[in-house]
């Protein structure tokens, strides 16, 4: 018996799904902010801000962002008087985007990216 998995609007092999997602993010990297601005009419830099101030940053702890993208929840995080953060994400388009924004911000040292699965964690 073959098991599938929905592909959005399909059914597709569960084998093949992970790499079909993964090359999704991959062609989406550079966008991805961008993208998410025009879907949710801006309304997600609310709920990451609104996220970061229920996670009330302290200097004094380090975090780990698992599937944190391109790091800005880790950014605002940070602006918001958070130490360290470990952004981990499956996909490494995402995480080279993530580490030249943060070059580019001159954070690069507060952020630590890595290339992970959550799944095997």
């Amino acid at each position: 018996m073959n098991d599938t998995a929905s592909f959005g609007y399909r059914d597709v092999d569960a084998a093949e799904k992970a790499g079909m997602v993964r090359a999704v993010f991959s062609n989406v990297a550079g966008k991805y902010d961008l993208m998410n601005d025009a879907m949710s009419g801006g309304a997600h830099r609310l709920w990451k801000d609104q996220f970061v101030r229920r996670v009330k940053p302290r200097r004094d702890e380090q975090i780990l962002d698992m599937a944190g993208g391109t790091g800005d929840i880790a950014a605002h995080y940070l602006a918001a008087g958070g130490q360290d953060v470990t952004v981990c994400d499956i996909n490494a388009a995402m995480v080279a985007v993530g580490r030249d924004r943060a070059f580019d911000r001159g954070i690069t040292m507060r952020i630590k990216w890595a290339v992970g699965d959550a799944q095997s964690l």
